[in-house]
């Protein structure tokens, strides 16, 4: 194991980029074109990567980004617009041993004379990397009683990053805080077998099930599974007016960012038709455009090979600037979307959030969707990119590799670009004759009011092509033991005389269908019988149920009693660990049950 874990950090040293965590794919598995292999698609943007790797200063040394060989077409109205290459700083030189002269070495002692021994050089020590990385996390959520709260509701996430995110901290041998884990983003970074739905005037199929729950007898788990249509084929979507809007500050010049900002756009290039147009807009310490809007691929790709890094992160210009772009090459009727590549780290010009936020959601308005792509460690904003992309109507993905760029902007392509369904949001409304607890586990920062449920002017989550969401809620059947102690007075206890009528809840789901501003309205039963039958979960309910705990562990949740990450892995063998990102999940539950021993000596936070 300890070889392993060697080797895994020796990869992490000589290439720059997190480890994979498991072994490649069989070549029978593997894509049969080289070509489409996403690392040999890559190669050329890491290998020639000539950057120094700014382990300390996060690109603040160097002046501003530029573009290799090609002028700015046009720039955002800024001060500074000198675009010129960054100069890397020398190392540090070792320290070296003071000559001095025999005379000065020579020490009296009144007995003898001694020369001292003498000093050895010490190798050099490069300053330890300070992190800055930036996360919003909520508390877990807590248990609900039936009797008081008996209405659950909250905006569906399609969002992955968070999955993504934390396999690189484990791979690079980190413990990540528990304010980068969102369980329901983890759920959701996998396929299950939901129904492909019949009608696009319903875009999505509603799947429900009821397993026992592997870490507590007196409870089961309600699965909830929306999946959206898929699109037959690359013709089947709109014409997309894409603006890709790339960081170019010093802050990215590593192996881990701007390289695979590169090639990740370069993938998402390679998959679009004659019909998509594509202008890329880059920023540093100013804005501006290097490639105007175009359907060439060829010129795209060249565009991206010719940029390179430095200066300061002034990204509220860059995304003004794309936003303009975007307008100015407008498709009515088309997907028109900023796709943003960055590490977050704005310092330049508005870095508030709040104000972000306000400008994204005007555009969004103006139908001008935001999709947000994050790279790298040690300055990452993730509060950032996560916050402005859910306000943009838009997606959010880490990109820690070129297998998981294919993943997002190849794969899935159609459901990153086109939205088939708005405003999503779910109602879960318990009968406490069957009930008499319930928690959510996960969506903490996408709970809603109950009353938000009704209210069409409530922004809510998208759902695109192909999409699936996965909700679990873990419940309490009544009469059994639940997790609230007994109150002493009568009239404070929680009690609900439910009516017996064999519903053990009802579900609601609202969306609106794109151009849409008024909701429709999906309504059915979750009957009882589910949690009469619940036997222990097999296939996709067991991996459902092992994803869950693992993200819930990684959290710090004290509901799932002695289960471990073992535990998840052996849930997770129950279902089908036939595809490559299965199987990295059974992996990576092994390195977070290493790092969380690791870890106990300085607290899991």
């Amino acid at each position: 194991m300890r070889a392993m874990v060697l080797a895994s950090m020796s990869a992490l040293l000589l290439s720059g980029l997190p480890p994979a965590p498991i072994d490649p794919l069989p070549a029978q598995n593997r894509r049969a074109s080289v070509a489409e292999d996403p690392d040999e698609i890559c190669r050329p943007f890491m290998e020639g990567h000539a950057g120094y790797e700014d382990a300390a200063g996060y690109g603040r040394r160097g002046a501003i980004g530029r573009v290799q060989s090609g002028p700015l077409v046009r720039q955002a109205p800024q001060s500074q617009t000198n675009y010129a290459p960054p100069l890397p700083p020398p190392p540090p030189p070792p320290p070296t041993v003071t000559q001095r002269s025999e005379a000065q070495e020579i020490v009296t002692t009144g007995a003898r004379v001694r020369r001292p021994m003498p000093h050895p050089a010490r190798p050099y020590q490069p300053l330890p990397r300070e992190n800055r990385e930036r996360y919003e996390g909520e508390a877990v959520a807590a248990v609900n009683s039936v009797a008081e709260t008996p209405v659950s509701t909250f905006a569906v996430d399609v969002d992955t990053g968070s999955y993504s995110n934390v396999r690189r901290m484990l791979t690079a041998g980190q413990a990540p805080p528990q304010a980068a884990v969102r369980t329901e983003e983890m759920l959701n970074y996998f396929r299950y077998d939901y129904p492909v739905p019949q009608d696009r005037s319903r875009p999505f199929s509603i799947t429900t099930d009821m397993s026992a729950t592997p870490w507590n007898d007196n409870t089961r788990l309600l699965r909830v599974g929306l999946r959206g249509y898929d699109l037959a084929h690359r013709g089947g979507r709109p014409p997309a007016n894409l603006v890709f809007l790339v960081d170019v500050s010093g802050s990215m010049n590593s192996r881990d960012k701007l390289p695979l900002v590169q090639c990740s756009l370069a993938l998402l290039a390679n998959r679009l038709g004659r019909q998509d147009r594509v202008a890329i807009v880059v920023y540093a310490g100013a804005a501006g455009i290097v490639l105007p809007s175009t359907s060439s691929r060829d010129a795209i790709v060249e565009s991206l090979k010719r940029l390179r890094s430095g200066g300061s992160t002034a990204g509220a210009a860059g995304i003004q600037l794309a936003y303009q772009t975007a307008r100015a090459n407008m498709i009515e009727g088309g997907i028109n979307r900023v796709v943003l590549a960055t590490d977050g780290d704005f310092n330049v010009g508005i870095t508030n959030n709040e104000t972000l936020v306000d400008m994204v959601e005007r555009e969004r308005e103006a139908g001008i969707t935001l999709t947000t792509l994050g790279y790298g460690t040690g300055n990452y904003n993730e509060a950032m990119m996560e916050q402005i992309a859910d306000r943009g109507n838009g997606n959010y993905a880490y990109i820690d590799s070129p297998r998981e760029a294919q993943k997002v902007l190849d794969q899935e392509l159609a459901s990153t670009l086109f939205t088939i369904a708005q405003d999503v949001k779910i109602q879960v409304e318990f009968n406490p004759a069957y009930v008499s607890e319930y928690r959510l586990i996960g969506y903490e920062n996408r709970a809603l009011r109950e009353e938000d449920f009704d209210n069409d002017a409530v922004d809510a989550g998208d759902i695109g092509a192909g999409h699936q969401v996965t909700a679990l809620y873990e419940i309490v059947p009544t009469g059994n033991r639940g997790w609230l102690p007994d109150r002493r007075y009568d009239a404070n206890r929680r009690t609900g005389d439910g009516a017996a009528n064999g519903e053990l809840a009802f579900l609601r789901l609202r969306y609106k269908l794109p151009g849409e501003q008024q909701s429709r309205l999906i309504e059915q039963p979750v009957r009882a019988s589910l949690a009469r039958n619940a036997a222990a979960p097999t296939g996709d309910t067991a991996f459902v149920a092992a994803v869950a705990a693992y993200g819930q562990l990684l959290r710090g949740d004290t509901n799932l009693g002695r289960f471990s990450f073992a535990d998840a892995r052996a849930l997770a063998q129950r279902a089908r660990i036939d595809d490559y990102w299965r199987r990295e999940f059974v992996r990576l539950t092994e390195i977070a049950e290493r790092q969380l021993f690791a870890s106990a000596g300085d607290g899991w936070k």
